[in-house]
C-alpha cells in the first residue's frame, strides 16, 4: 500500500547518510542521477563515543560535547538538504547507553534532522547493503565483515541480498579498553583479547563456516586501517592474511605501548584502538578459517544511501519486512489492508488540526497491517502479545524507535488504555502516539465484523484532546454493535482525558 500526505514530499537529488559510531562519526554526502549513487563528499571524525560511557552506562558530559559538536560541523554541510533526503542513526554505544534518548534528542536539534537508533542485525543488513553495491558483482556467497567501535557484524550474503546476519557484543573500542588497558600491549593483554573474542565467536563460528563462502570481505575502519599498515610494511598489497595479522600483533608486543607505537601505514587516532580490532580480526580469521580478505569501501553511510534511495524508487525494506511478517504469523492481510485503510482515512481528517506528518501516517500504516500478530500466541490478550512481539522482533528495514511506536500501538489498540503505556516514548512523540492509537483503535472498531463495508462517516472534526465522527443518516442504527462499541470506547478514552463523541 502507498501513503501519501495532502502535500508530498519530493524525491531529493541529493542524499546524505551519517553513522554515529562507537569510535568516529562518518557523514557521506551522494548525488542520485537516473538512480544510481554519486558520492560527492565524505567527512570523518573520531568521536570516541563508547569511550564516554561511565560506570552507570550513561554517556559522560565530555562525549556528549565531544558528539554535539561534530553533529554541529555536519549539520552545516546538511543544512539545505530537505527533511527525508538525510538518513541519520546510531550504533551499539547509543543502544547500550541509558541516557541515550536524552542525547539523541538535542543531537537531532543539532543537526537539523532526525537520528534514530537501529538494531545489531539492521546494522548488520546496511553493512552489507552498503558493500555488496561497492564491489564488482560476483557467483557465489560472500562473507562480510565490520568491526565497530562497539560491535562486530558478520553477514553470508549472495549478491545484494543478506542471508545469514549476526551482530556481537565486541568492537575495536570495548576489546581495546577491556584488555589493552594503560595502553599496554604485551602477550598477556593478547592471550586476554584472543579468549574474549574467541569466546564471542563461538555461537556463530559453526554455523557460518558449515553456510561456507566464495570470497570474505571487510568493511570500515580497523579492517581498512590494518589493509593500510600490511601495504605500508611490504607485507600485503590487495588483500589482508592471517599471516600478515600475527606479524602485525608481533610489531606491537614488541612495541610493548601504545605510545611506543610506530606502525607505518596507521593514523595516530587510530592508535587507542588499534590493539582491540586487530584482536577480534585476527580471531575472526581463526574462528572461521578465513585465509584472504579483500577489503571494501562501502560500509554502514553507504548502506543507508542506498536504503534511502529504494524508499524514494518505490521499494521501500519495510514494507517487504510488513509483508513478510504477515505471512510468517498467518496475519490476514485482507483484514490488516481495511484497517490500513480506514485508520488512514480519519488520519487525513485529523492531519491538519494534530499536526500529523508523513512518518504518522506510515507507523498506523505498519500497526494497521500488523495489529494482529499477537493472535499467533493467544485469542487472550492478544494485544500485549502483539507488543511484546514487535518490541522484540528483529525487523527488517525498521529503526528501534519505529519498532517502539508500533509497539505502543499495537498494546493500545483494544480494552482498556492508560498513558503509562506511551511513557516508554520520548516526550516529544507521547500526544502524537496517542492520537494515532485512537485513530487505530476507531479503525479496528468500526472493522469489528471483518468486513470492508462500516458504518458510513460524513465528517470528522478533531480538537486537541477530542474527536467529533458525524455518521450519515440511520447509519448507528443500522449497526448496532458499531454504536455500542462507540460508546464503551468513549468511556475508555476518557482514562487517557481524551474526548470521543459522535452523532447520526
Amino acid at each position: 500500500m502507498h501513503l501519501s500526505m495532502n502535500e508530498q514530499q519530493q524525491s531529493p537529488h541529493y542524499l546524505a547518510a551519517i553513522d554515529l559510531g562507537s569510535n568516529s562519526f562518518h557523514l557521506v554526502v551522494a548525488r542520485i542521477e537516473d538512480g544510481h549513487v554519486h558520492i560527492l563528499d565524505r567527512i570523518k571524525e573520531m568521536v570516541r563515543l563508547g569511550g564516554g560511557l561511565d560506570k552507570y552506562g550513561r554517556l559522560s558530559e565530555e562525549a556528549r560535547i565531544r558528539a554535539l559538536s561534530c553533529l554541529d560541523r555536519f549539520a552545516e554541510r546538511v543544512q539545505k538538504l530537505p527533511l527525508g533526503s538525510v538518513a541519520a542513526v546510531g550504533t551499539n554505544t547509543l543502544r547500550q547507553a541509558k541516557n541515550s534518548r536524552q542525547f539523541l534528542q538535542s543531537a537531532s536539534e543539532v543537526l537539523g534532522h532526525p537520528i534514530s537508533i537501529i538494531g545489531g542485525k539492521e546494522e548488520a543488513r546496511l553493512i552489507y547493503l552498503g558493500v555488496s553495491h561497492s564491489l564488482v558483482a560476483e557467483d557465489g556467497k560472500r562473507l562480510v565483515m565490520d568491526i565497530g567501535g562497539g560491535s562486530t557484524e558478520l553477514i553470508i550474503g549472495e549478491g545484494f541480498e543478506p542471508l545469514h546476519l549476526s551482530s556481537l557484543e565486541m568492537g575495536c573500542v570495548s576489546l581495546s579498553r577491556a584488555c589493552f588497558r594503560n595502553g599496554k600491549l604485551g602477550r598477556k593483554n593478547w592471550e586476554k583479547a584472543g579468549i574474549a573474542a574467541h569466546l564471542e565467536l563461538r555461537p556463530v563460528r559453526r554455523n557460518f563456516r558449515k553456510i561456507g563462502w566464495a570470497s570474505a570481505t571487510g568493511a570500515s575502519g580497523t579492517i581498512r586501517a590494518v589493509a593500510s599498515v600490511l601495504k605500508a610494511l611490504g607485507l600485503e598489497t590487495y588483500h589482508i592474511t592471517l599471516d600478515g595479522l600475527y606479524e602485525i600483533r608481533s610489531r606491537m608486543m614488541a612495541a610493548g605501548q601504545v605510545k611506543n607505537l610506530d606502525l607505518p601505514g596507521l593514523d595516530n587516532d587510530r592508535k587507542p584502538v588499534f590493539a582491540g580490532g586487530l584482536a577480534i580480526l585476527i580471531a575472526t580469521f581463526e574462528a572461521l578459517k578465513i585465509e584472504t580478505m579483500q577489503v571494501s569501501e562501502g560500509a554502514l553511510r553507504e548502506g543507508l544511501l542506498y536504503e534511502r534511495l529504494g524508499r524514494i524508487q518505490s521499494e521501500d525494506t519495510r514494507l517487504k519486512t510488513i509483508s513478510s511478517v504477515q505471512q510468517r504469523f498467518q496475519i490476514s492481510q485482507n483484514h490488516g489492508r481495511r484497517v490500513s485503510l480506514t485508520s488512514h482515512r480519519l488520519l487525513t481528517e485529523c492531519e491538519k488540526a494534530w499536526n500529523l506528518q508523513i512518518e504518522d501516517a506510515e507507523v498506523l500504516h505498519w500497526a494497521s497491517s500488523l495489529h494482529e500478530i499477537g493472535l499467533a500466541v493467544s485469542l487472550s490478550g492478544y494485544q500485549k502479545h502483539g507488543a511484546y512481539l514487535l518490541k522484540k522482533a528483529d525487523l527488517p528495514g525498521f529503526s528501534l524507535e519505529e519498532q517502539d511506536r508500533m509497539s505502543v500501538l499495537v498494546r493500545c489498540h483494544r480494552k482498556k488504555i492508560s498513558k503509562k503505556y506511551f511513557s516508554a516514548l520520548p516526550e516529544k512523540d507521547r500526544e502524537t502516539v496517542l492520537r494515532l492509537a485512537i485513530l487505530l483503535r476507531l479503525a479496528t472498531l468500526l472493522h469489528r465484523s471483518r468486513k470492508d463495508e462500516t458504518a458510513v462517516i460524513e465528517q470528522v472534526i478533531a480538537g486537541e484532546n477530542n474527536l467529533t465522527l458525524q455518521f450519515a443518516a440511520y447509519e448507528l442504527i443500522n449497526h448496532p454493535l458499531q454504536r455500542v462499541s462507540l460508546e464503551q470506547e468513549a468511556r475508555y478514552l476518557r482514562k487517557v482525558d481524551f474526548n470521543l463523541t459522535f452523532t447520526s
